[in-house]
């Protein structure tokens, strides 16, 4: 998968194990997904699956951090978290939200087949231990037939893909850097 990578995320990474500033960290962050997700949602359906993709997306935070503590590095444990987006994305039959082409599913799920298993993550379901009381939406299963993707971008499913500020394409990821301000988080001021 390609994603984006700078400071932020790296502030982001740190604020989210503090107590206190983990949880503003967390909500803005939630806030953020749930944004920028659902302004991809189809004409007229934005509004209907904002509660799911809110509580999906919190408990994906809860994914990030055990993926973190098991050794991955900031930019797969993110990916796994967005892994487990398109996973119900696909689903739903929002295949416009979706960030890689649906015939990659399953390459993305082997890439963490392990860290998957463990936690029970699966494709049908894609919180698996992390689930709970997660508010359903409407699907759009007709789109499964013929999928668009939009938002999509094919060709990455054989590792992380990381544009760094530059624009410049790391596999794996940006090195940390050693000195990360927390207040760089979304959510975190200097107040």
């Amino acid at each position: 998968m390609k994603l984006r990578q700078n400071v932020r995320h790296f502030a982001a990474k740190q604020a989210l194990t503090m107590p206190v500033v983990g949880e503003m960290v967390r909500d803005r962050l939630v806030d953020l997904h749930v944004d920028v997700f659902g302004s991809k949602a189809a004409e007229g359906h934005r509004e209907e699956r904002e509660p799911r993709l809110e509580a999906f997306f919190d408990r994906t935070f809860d994914t990030y951090v055990d993926a973190l503590d098991a050794g991955f590095t900031e930019a797969k444990a993110r990916e796994i978290t967005h892994i487990q987006a398109n996973f119900d994305f696909y689903n739903h039959g929002w295949t416009e939200m979706m960030e890689f082409p649906a015939d990659e599913l399953d390459a993305h799920y082997d890439r963490y087949r392990e860290f998957f298993e463990r936690h029970g993550i699966t494709i049908a379901d894609p919180l698996g231990e992390y689930g709970g009381d997660v508010p359903d939406a409407p699907s759009t299963p007709e789109r499964l037939d013929d999928p668009v993707h939009p938002h999509a971008e094919g060709g990455f499913a054989d590792d992380v893909y990381v544009e760094d500020d530059d624009g410049n394409l790391v596999v794996g990821g940006t090195d940390e850097p050693d000195d990360v301000d927390v207040t760089a988080a979304p959510g975190v001021d200097e107040d």
